[in-house]
């Protein structure tokens, strides 16, 4: 059962849902754009916590500052990332040994800048990076990225746009690719989920 705490991130309280199963591995999910309605209960994060939990991980995910009951305002994904960071420390903090850390969106483009400071992270996935809509150009080599799925009906995260910038992420990333599903993986959430959990 998932249980609701508090991040301390910067001077700001940022509210989260912790599901602990292990101390061996766990998740760091991040959600969509907060300005475009994106939260923690963002279909696409149900499944990527839902495949982690699955196998037995646990699970934290969070609503940005100035999403839900998180306190503060959108910032641009300038402390967005500051967000990621506390929860990865809070995961880390409580004795969890190996993170993972998984994006969907506008969460993928946040964790991908966050990484690039030091980070407790094991293994990275990036859902529909939305290199479409977002500005890429300051992600350097991504060593822990893993996977990035997007859909091939996704015009936002289009998907020979991430071909291109995937070998400068990390070319040893697996690629994959929903065929007909779009941003929102309507109808492909099981497909999605499958991907994940085959991966993991």
């Amino acid at each position: 059962m998932a249980e609701k705490i508090l991040i301390q991130s910067d001077n700001l309280q940022i509210e989260g849902l912790l599901d602990r199963r292990t101390t061996d591995k766990g998740a760091v999910i991040s959600h969509p754009h907060p300005l475009y309605g994106g939260n923690m209960y963002a279909a696409g994060v149900e499944s990527i916590v839902h495949a982690y939990w699955k196998k037995g991980y646990t699970t934290l995910r969070f609503n940005f500052r100035g999403v839900g009951n998180s306190q503060g305002l959108y910032d641009n994904g300038v402390g967005e990332q500051q967000d990621v960071l506390a929860a990865l420390s809070f995961l880390s903090e409580t004795g969890t040994k190996q993170i993972d850390l998984a994006g969907y969106s506008f969460g993928a483009w946040v964790n991908a800048h966050a990484v690039q400071q030091d980070t407790p992270v094991e293994r990275m996935i990036l859902v529909s990076p939305p290199v479409g809509f977002m500005d890429f150009t300051k992600i350097a080599a991504i060593d822990r990225l893993k996977l990035v799925v997007t859909g091939s009906r996704d015009q936002i995260a289009p998907a020979e746009q991430i071909k291109t910038l995937l070998p400068s992420w990390n070319p040893e990333a697996r690629f994959e690719i929903i065929e007909g599903a779009d941003h929102f993986y309507g109808g492909y959430l099981d497909r999605l989920e499958k991907i994940l959990d085959d991966y993991l």
